[in-house]
């Protein structure tokens, strides 16, 4: 008996606008920088937890006063925590840290705990989160505004400090589902 494929199944629209399947097919053509993301919940056994989140939906938005924005998955665990914990961490990743991008991007990983136990990171001054070292930068925040989008959460937050530890490395960049070297 002959076998034959079945077609394709054309992508469904979105009742305003494009499919899922096409706008994210768009949306991997921007190139973007990988951040980890990075909180401290005092709340979680008798020395807090450690919670970490890679994002490519990271941007500055203000020089005066200093903000910037991530877009978390609503209902994630950072988003959750970020709606109680106020103080939060950035490190902008060098392309030196792919794996620890892929570490914090995995789903149904292992406990954060366990994924930050040998990855050699400071706690910031300000927001007692972690803070990888060999970042290219690192930044503490405090959440000025929530904003839901969608299916995620807009988080504002204003810069506290910010460090420069490698001012030498390249970025990780994140391009067509792939981490990317520039050059």
């Amino acid at each position: 008996m002959l076998q034959t494929s079945p077609a394709p199944v054309p992508a469904v629209p979105h009742p305003e606008g494009v499919s899922k399947d096409d706008f994210r097919a768009a949306m991997s053509r921007l190139a973007a920088g990988v951040v980890l993301v990075t909180a401290h919940s005092p709340d979680e056994g008798p020395y807090g937890e450690d919670v970490g989140m890679t994002a490519t939906a990271f941007m500055s938005v203000s020089l005066d006063p200093p903000l910037v924005l991530v877009s978390l998955r609503e209902g994630s665990r950072m988003d959750d925590l970020l709606a109680e914990q106020p103080l939060w961490g950035v490190s902008v990743l060098a392309e030196s840290q792919r794996q620890v991008a892929g570490r914090f991007a995995m789903k149904g990983r292992i406990s954060d705990r366990l994924l930050f136990a040998d990855l050699p990171h400071t706690r910031g001054e300000v927001c007692e989160a972690p803070l990888i070292d060999g970042a290219l930068a690192v930044l503490e925040c405090r959440t000025e505004q929530r904003v839901e989008a969608g299916d995620h959460t807009l988080v504002i937050g204003r810069v506290l400090r910010a460090e420069l530890p490698n001012v030498e490395g390249s970025p990780l960049t994140y391009f067509k589902g792939r981490y990317r070297h520039l050059g």
